[in-house]
């Protein structure tokens, strides 16, 4: 059960305020949590006030879900009451004089949560209502459709009676009654962005109940058991061993990563190396946050592949700590050239590829050890990113090592295959599980296969007004969800729109919220694929650069250098910027907008020839018939869809 305390109203009433707060105590000693007088106090006036509201006989019938536990917020709902025709959310602040934005964003999340993870939600209004105490009196402002859920409502103790009667008469009676039983049975099935994952893996206490209820359970607990199986035959035998783990974007696979590393291995000392190097500052500030400063196991668990290898390649009697490691976006490893080589700002100490020298570390160990390599699929966007073919080739090159894969990715003479080892099941969208193969299609030129996987719906918005994307992009970025501007990194002419500036520090930009003009809320800064790679935001504005436009053949690729664009004609080099926007266009859990810029019309006194208008032009008629809906003049956040169950 997700509620602490889980009363019929006339159960309730039955009971003194002080004896709902000793329950409540009661259930917050059994997790682990000491209590304050202050929360105490503020249970105690919370039920005073419940009890003057709901002593009528309309709620007779009702039930109330004191200290509903949201595991992905790793927050806790004040109050839940379950109507005939309404799931009403309820935050409490006891001694409010006035109804805070930030609350009502607060209040508003915990009912956007429960419509999108609740199975039990799907057919009626989710509404918010903040409750300050002691604030003045407000009128009632129903919503013109009571759909998903409604903008929050604001009301103080004394009027929270009449106006629970006032909702739901708005509200009307259903079709078919809401039974709480049937509610209560329905599942409530998260799915975690990255850093809530990481952080509740890091979590001893809450990362079991974590992992027991969300969403993406029978997808990633199918691929991590089958990593710890290989673990473990090869402890048994004594047998070196590299798993690849493959999946589409936005599969899970830096969960699963994080899954092995902070849950099923924690105590085996397991490490989580990217060449990600945004991830890793990203992740280690955000646990640095939530820990009260404790850094010292996300730093040995989160580490930089590429200082890794260097630090151990100096140091050639070194036998590294982890004795199973996970390598995030190992198809992005190194090749030699690209290992090899000096720039401006690090001498290379490498002499292979990067593949080779982790393999040739990680045997330092005596007797077994585990590389398990995480394998995003179209996702290399660099020139020097060794691709599979390498591991390939060093594996054959070590007898001692053997490899194990899902079928089709990967061959060699000691390779065994597991179809479980390929993660299938989109998992960062949460309302539409066809958005990468959208993008795929959208991205190999075929507009009629894109067009028929756009038919059951599309997280995909077009427009050209930048303006026009700001408004909507925060529109959609309810309660406490993250909007954020991406951008291609070879999109240089952007500059020409205003957006020229640099990101500031990552770790802000991901983790800090407006009114810090550093945050991605800003809606000021573009983070590029190499920002964003691995993470996520709730709401993304994609800003359609110059480097990839529509000719009459296809996508025009392009490099900027100079004062003019140059065509890209080697076909590997193609890829990377195809696979830019790939990554780009995947970043998001819910929407999408896309902004085309207009670009320059040669009639224009100043016409800007690196601005082509025809090009943009016909990207943004690409993208239409591709499927991707216009953004409507003006738009705002629509009303949330029902979602279907998750599995």
């Amino acid at each position: 059960m997700r509620a602490w305390l889980q009363l019929t109203v006339p159960e309730f009433l039955a009971l003194s305020a002080e004896d709902v707060a000793a329950r409540l105590a009661y259930a917050q000693a059994g997790r682990h949590a000491t209590l304050e007088l202050a929360q105490r106090n503020a249970w105690v006036a919370m039920a005073v006030g419940l009890r003057g509201a709901l002593a009528m006989p309309e709620a007779a019938d009702w039930t109330l879900l004191l200290e509903y536990d949201l595991l992905r917020l790793e927050k806790r709902i004040d109050a839940v009451l379950l109507t005939d025709r309404a799931v009403i959310v309820l935050e409490w602040k006891d001694r409010a004089a006035r109804f805070a934005s930030a609350d009502r964003r607060q209040v508003e999340d915990y009912a956007l949560d429960l419509h999108d993870f609740h199975a039990g939600c799907r057919a009626h209004p989710v509404v918010p209502v903040l409750v300050a105490a002691v604030a003045p009196d407000t009128r009632f402002a129903p919503p013109l459709i009571w759909q998903g859920v409604p903008p929050p409502l604001a009301v103080n103790a004394r009027q929270l009676g009449g106006r629970l009667l006032e909702i739901l008469r708005s509200i009307g009676a259903p079709p078919q009654p809401m039974r709480a039983e049937a509610w209560l049975a329905a599942p409530y099935r998260p799915v975690p962005g990255v850093l809530e994952a990481a952080a509740m893996l890091f979590d001893r206490h809450r990362s079991a109940a974590m992992v027991e209820a969300r969403a993406d359970a029978a997808n990633l607990t199918r691929t991590t058991d089958a990593v710890l199986r290989a673990i473990g035959e090869a402890r048994a035998k004594d047998e070196r061993v590299v798993i690849f783990v493959t999946g589409i974007p936005g599969a899970g696979k830096t969960l699963c990563g994080l899954n092995i590393v902070f849950g099923a291995l924690r105590e085996s000392g397991a490490a989580f190396l990217t060449g990600n190097a945004p991830l890793v500052a990203v992740l280690r500030e955000d646990l640095r946050r939530r820990s009260g400063g404790r850094t010292d196991q996300a730093r040995t668990a989160l580490q930089n592949v590429h200082r890794f290898l260097e630090h151990h390649v100096l140091r050639p009697e070194e036998v590294p700590e982890a004795r199973i490691i996970v390598f995030d976006e190992a198809q992005r490893a190194w090749d030699q050239t690209q290992a090899t080589r000096d720039t401006q700002r690090r001498v290379s100490r490498l002499t292979r590829s990067e593949p080779a020298h982790m393999l040739d570390i990680l045997a330092r160990h005596e007797g077994w050890c585990a590389l398990v390599a995480l394998i995003g699929q179209g996702q290399e966007i660099n020139t020097g990113e060794a691709g599979l073919a390498e591991w390939a080739r060093v594996i054959a090159e070590r007898p001692e090592w053997r490899a194990l894969a899902a079928p089709g990715h990967i061959s060699g003479d000691r390779l065994a295959l597991d179809d479980a080892l390929d993660l299938t099941v989109p998992m960062r969208s949460v309302r539409h599980g066809h958005g990468a193969r959208w993008v795929d299609a959208m991205l190999r030129g075929e507009a009629a296969e894109a067009a028929e996987i756009a038919r059951d719906g599309l997280p995909f918005q077009v427009t050209r007004d930048l303006e026009a994307m700001r408004t909507a992009l925060r529109g959609y970025a309810r309660g406490q969800r993250r909007a954020g501007l991406v951008a291609s990194s070879g999109a240089k002419r952007l500059r020409a729109e205003g957006l020229g500036t640099q990101l500031p520090e990552v770790e802000n930009w991901f983790l800090d919220r407006w009114p810090d003009i550093r945050a991605s809320d800003a809606l000021e800064t573009t983070a590029t694929e190499y920002d964003c790679q691995g993470l996520e935001l709730d709401v993304v504005g994609l800003c359609w650069g110059g480097d990839l436009l529509r000719g009459p053949r296809g996508w025009l690729v392009q490099r900027f250098g100079g004062t003019r664009w140059r065509t890209v004609h080697r076909p590997e080099t193609r890829g990377f910027f195809l696979n830019k926007y790939r990554v780009l266009l995947t970043r998001a859990r819910y929407e999408t907008v896309i902004w085309v810029p207009r670009g320059s019309d040669p009639a224009e006194p100043f016409h800007d020839a690196t601005r082509p208008r025809a090009a943009f032009d016909a990207v943004a008629d690409y993208l239409q018939r591709c499927g991707a809906g216009e953004l409507p003049h003006g738009a705002a956040a629509a009303p949330a869809e029902p979602l279907p169950d998750h599995a």
